[in-house]
């Protein structure tokens, strides 16, 4: 008698992105503050093939969705979670520019945790090389 074999959750999302034909997906980490370095290592991986995902507001520029402090936290927490999201989806980690703050840190670790390959523009402030 055979049994059937079921797949974890990251088995379940490989196999479903193989038969997508979705091969490579970036995910790229980083502070906003430099967000010009972030469009130009999106345009660097999209014309390589890779399907580029990326932080999409900036909350360090005004704007009316985030102009209401309690508002701004509780969307600050969303996002946060979403690009958790972003990067259980992707295949490799991009850590963009030469500044790594507290939620970019979270990013990387997490990232480590799901055994997510985390490659940085800038590998002086990858924490693990500073902590060493």
């Amino acid at each position: 008698m055979s049994y059937a074999q079921y797949q974890t959750p990251e088995e379940k999302l490989a196999d479903g992105k193989a038969r997508l034909g979705i091969r490579d997906v970036v995910v790229l980490c980083g502070s906003m503050r430099n967000a010009d370095l972030m469009t130009e290592a999106a345009i660097a991986e999209s014309v390589t093939g890779a399907l580029v995902l990326k932080p999409d507001c900036n909350m360090k520029i005004a704007h009316p969705l985030w102009a209401d402090p309690v508002e701004a936290e509780a969307l600050k927490v969303r996002l946060d979670e979403q690009h958790r999201q972003k990067i259980r989806l992707a295949d490799r980690v991009l850590v963009v520019g030469d500044y790594v703050g507290d939620s970019t840190r979270s990013e990387i670790a997490y990232a480590r945790e799901l055994g997510k390959p985390v490659r940085f523009t800038h590998p002086g402030v990858d924490p693990a090389a500073t902590a060493a």
